[in-house]
């Protein structure tokens, strides 16, 4: 899940806790608002009343006035109580048979020398009357409100987390591996952003030196290497020619000889794995793949013969590569081959098939073979690892790890599936620029 969305859901969440706390608590606020509001007006009722005796007096108009309804009643009566009064609470009053609940403000006061009592009340069923109401309008609005917060949390997040996603796209995948190209800020007012920016950056360079010697040194190496196992080889063999050559010093000369030839191999290999991540082919040539794949085949088809495995190619005659490297391309499926040879089963088979699938080719490359175990199958492309069942092979470790480098100098994707003592399958997922028809 991605961070902005992450974020996104995280307010989202926290708003609707929000709200539903909210919900649970907003008749209480509604009741006591409706309670306060119906104070505020119960004291300025009394004021306006109290202004009026102020000004006429009180003659013979003692009364209780009630409302049609009863919802509300005014009362002014002589009063006994000594104490002073000036309160508002529920009270219960019985008018005319009914039993209503009032919230009543009662307050005495001395006119003439006479004590009076002051009501005013209004009935609970009225106030309570606008809680519904109320409390819906509060209801859409603070929805309303959430809305427009996760959509605004949702642009904001968009716009802060923007610098992060140039991050990842400029400076990691937009680049090939290990070559990350010159230099370019992001642009962000961010100061972690900015500092993951430049940290990624010196690590990039850190990474592409430290690649960068280790090409050179295996370029170098390998260079330098082929001179003496070159002379060595000579020497060995101008050896043979003397007639007075012991058998057992023979013995001893064939078995350098078979160490110098793994040697130079090792050393080939390393050389143009070299030279392909160095970028140093060109990629202009054109070729069927069938035809390809059939000059494999004439090359290795005496080994299958060997094992008596069976062969079977399914590749369109249309499919031409261009934009290749045959030389490379050739290497590339000849050790993808000679390996479903070389870890077959006797009277095993091996199928290769060519379809389109997603705008892209697939070559699959398939076998009846030992497999390989799910401990091993992450590491059968790194360089001299040597998985189990190729321990008992004349093995170097350098066939797949050449296979992958030659791929991706194409662009090409390797997908490998392999069950333990029933085959193998490796996937070779070809762009739509590298096949015409």
């Amino acid at each position: 899940m991605k961070l902005r969305t992450k974020l996104t859901l995280f307010n989202t969440i926290s708003k609707l806790v929000l709200v539903t706390l909210f919900v649970l608590l907003l008749p209480v606020l509604i009741r006591n608002i409706n309670q306060s509001f119906t104070d505020s007006k119960l004291q300025r009722q009394k004021k306006k009343v109290l202004g009026i005796i102020k000004t006429s007096g009180i003659k013979n108009n003692l009364y209780a006035a009630y409302s049609p309804l009863k919802d509300q009643f005014y009362s002014l009566d002589e009063d006994s109580l000594e104490e002073n009064l000036d309160t508002i609470r529920n009270e219960k009053r019985k008018i005319e048979g009914d039993t209503i609940d009032y919230r009543i403000l009662s307050y005495n006061f001395m006119l003439d020398k006479k004590s009076y009592l002051l009501e005013i009340g209004k009935s609970i069923d009225s106030i309570e009357e606008t809680t519904a109401p109320l409390q819906n309008i509060a209801f859409v609005v603070l929805l309303g409100m959430i809305l427009l917060t996760v959509l605004a949390d949702q642009f904001y997040s968009g716009y802060v987390l923007r610098p992060l996603g140039q991050i990842i796209k400029t400076k990691l995948i937009g680049n090939k591996f290990p070559n990350f190209g010159s230099y370019k800020k992001v642009k962000t007012t961010t100061s972690d952003f900015a500092y993951l920016d430049i940290s990624i950056h010196k690590m990039i360079v850190t990474i592409e030196s430290t690649f960068q010697k280790e090409r050179e040194f295996i370029s170098n190496a390998s260079h330098e290497l082929m001179t003496p196992v070159s002379i060595l080889q000579s020497k060995i063999e101008n050896m043979f020619e003397r007639e007075d050559l012991a058998d057992d010093l023979k013995t001893r000369l064939l078995e350098m000889q078979k160490i110098l030839n793994r040697l130079k191999s090792i050393t080939k290999t390393l050389l143009l794995i070299s030279q392909i991540e160095n970028e140093q082919f060109l990629k202009e040539d054109k070729i069927s793949l069938a035809l390809l794949l059939q000059e494999v085949y004439d090359e290795i088809s005496i080994r299958l013969q060997d094992k008596n495995i069976s062969w079977e190619l399914s590749v369109p005659e249309n499919w031409n590569l261009v934009q290749v490297n045959k030389f490379l391309l050739f290497n590339l499926f000849f050790n993808l081959i000679n390996n479903a040879i070389k870890y077959n089963h006797e009277n095993g088979a091996i199928k290769i098939t060519a379809n389109s699938e997603n705008n892209n080719f697939v070559v699959s490359i398939i076998d009846t073979g030992i497999g390989i175990s799910a401990a091993d199958l992450p590491y059968i492309f790194n360089r001299f690892k040597k998985i189990r069942q190729s321990l008992q092979q004349d093995s170097f470790g350098l066939g797949l790890p050449i296979v992958q480098s030659i791929a991706g100098f194409h662009a090409i994707k390797i997908e490998v599936t392999s069950e333990k003592d029933k085959g193998s399958t490796f996937k070779l997922i070809l762009p739509h620029f590298l096949i015409e028809i």
